[in-house]
């Protein structure tokens, strides 16, 4: 009976990391505003908007010494703006977060200054009278037109990009995948060298083959392979084109290269490499290799121990593998006890609570499981 319990554990456990083996990335930005004197601005409002997808984050200030931070953005790419008085006085636009460290943005308004003025005179220089073309040398001239040129040229070439990219985005919001693969493959066709662009390729290939079965699934997920590929090679260090990769390959049922993908994010960002061997936990449980998925969630645990949930996805492997005495003691592996516990330390209050309580419980008879938060307000003392 307790065998049956147990793989009915491990069994749940697939479930549950099937239904999330993608784990929410949240980034930051922080920096700091400098007024004209050089000194930090006070009560400056920092706006925050995303230029991936629709969103606008607002709340920032910056404190006594001009620094501001916000916390729990989601990955993407960013347009940052500062207000002062409640007037737009500098931004600074596709900002790209990241796993890990806070991304810095800082503000200075003298040197916007100073980049304001030249920004005058240079497009004073772009409507010449004849009076400054004669102050100017032919060298300098020709320098100017040919840049007037180039340009005209980007920017042309910049209305069509902008124009695919941002239909792609909109077939994306509405679900309309085949649209999408379209537009964002448009947009490759005229800027091949932007890896934004083949990732969102990649990602609408993925959800593209979400919607279709047979051939038509297998053709769209290995175009969505392809274009993640493609964004790798042109930016091979960012940890969540390599996880989302990663997960598309799972998607195909390709768990190895899968989880070489998941090893390579956790090289490049440290930081967040808890998260993903979990990924790579979940991966493989799912294809049903569970000692290799124990080792990804002790991996995961030993890289984040406050990992809260890879605390309890490792406990239940670790009590897989339990065993039972002749008068019926369970025994469970080293470090079971502690992964429950741990779980309950950081989150006494989370989803797998309960459960791992139980499994406290049922493991040693004794053991405590009414975990108190530390960080709960005291019950004020009974008055004699």
């Amino acid at each position: 009976m307790l065998a049956k319990s147990r793989a009915y554990l491990f069994l749940t456990l697939g479930f549950l990391l099937c239904s999330g083996g993608a784990f929410a990335q949240i980034s930051a930005i922080e920096g700091d505003v400098k007024g004209a004197d050089g000194k930090g601005v006070q009560k400056a409002e920092i706006l925050i908007e995303r230029k991936d997808m629709k969103g606008t984050y607002k709340g920032a200030k910056t404190d006594k010494k001009g620094h501001y931070i916000y916390n729990g953005l989601p990955l993407g790419t960013y347009k940052v703006s500062v207000l002062i008085d409640g007037q737009s006085r500098d931004s600074v636009d596709n900002v790209k977060t990241q796993l890990g460290d806070p991304i810095e943005v800082n503000f200075d308004m003298k040197k916007s200054a100073e980049e304001q003025a030249a920004l005058a005179k240079a497009a004073e220089t772009g409507n010449l009278t004849k009076d400054q073309e004669r102050g100017m040398s032919k060298e300098d001239k020709e320098k100017y037109e040919k840049k007037a040129k180039e340009n005209a040229a980007a920017i042309s070439k910049n209305k069509a990009l902008n124009d695919a990219f941002n239909g792609g985005k909109e077939a994306m919001a509405a679900k309309n995948y085949d649209a999408a693969t379209q537009s964002f493959a448009k947009a490759t066709e005229i800027d091949p060298a932007q890896h934004v662009i083949w990732a969102s390729l990649a990602d609408s290939y993925t959800s593209l083959a979400g919607t279709k079965t047979g051939p038509e699934q297998e053709d769209a997920i290995n175009k969505g392979l392809a274009a993640w590929q493609k964004a790798i090679e042109l930016k091979p260090d960012d940890p969540g084109y390599h996880n989302n990769y990663a997960l598309a390959l799972a998607k195909a049922k390709k768990y190895q290269d899968a989880g070489g993908e998941l090893e390579k994010a956790a090289q490049l960002d440290p930081a967040a490499a808890g998260k993903y061997y979990y990924n790579l936990g979940a991966v493989l449980v799912n294809n049903g290799q569970n000692e290799q998925a124990g080792e990804a969630f002790k991996k995961a645990v030993t890289a984040d121990p406050n990992y809260a949930d890879a605390q309890y996805q490792y406990g239940v492997y670790l009590i897989s593998k339990a065993t039972t005495t002749p008068d019926g003691k369970i025994v469970p592996p080293d470090g079971t006890i502690q992964a429950f516990q741990k779980y309950l330390e950081l989150k006494p209050d989370g989803p797998f609570a309960e459960a791992c309580k139980g499994m406290l419980a049922t493991i040693q008879g004794g053991v405590q499981t009414n975990y108190e938060n530390p960080n709960a307000p005291k019950k004020p003392a009974k008055k004699k």
